[in-house]
């Protein structure tokens, strides 16, 4: 995901260095296609949460890059890769914001 997002960037004015990213991209995309969530019946399932933030990573405006997953069972359901709207002051702040991000993001894919 994280990946994606930084070519993203690049979307308007490529080099070739970002085509061939986008190429190694698509060829780990295309080994991973039979991925996904399995639920065994009477096995149960654990909800579990990972986040992570980079404080004031970016170099330009030092805003920082930060992303979460969450994981159901066998698999990811649920993930983001994101640079944040403001510059964190510290690195609990980074984090903080990334937390509330996922969380925010996991209640309104559970309310549907």
């Amino acid at each position: 995901m994280f990946v994606a997002s930084l070519l993203a960037r690049f979307m308007h004015n490529p080099i070739k260095k970002h085509l061939g990213t986008v190429k190694r991209v698509l060829r780990y995309i295309k080994g991973t296609l039979d991925f996904g969530i399995e639920f065994i019946k009477g096995k149960t399932t654990t909800l579990i949460g990972y986040c992570d933030s980079d404080w004031a990573g970016s170099e330009d405006d030092r805003r920082s890059t930060s992303g979460y997953a969450f994981t159901l069972g066998s698999g990811m359901f649920s993930w983001a890769s994101i640079k944040q709207n403001t510059v964190a002051l510290s690195t609990a702040k980074a984090e903080c914001q990334i937390m509330t991000s996922g969380i925010i993001s996991l209640d309104d894919r559970i309310k549907g």
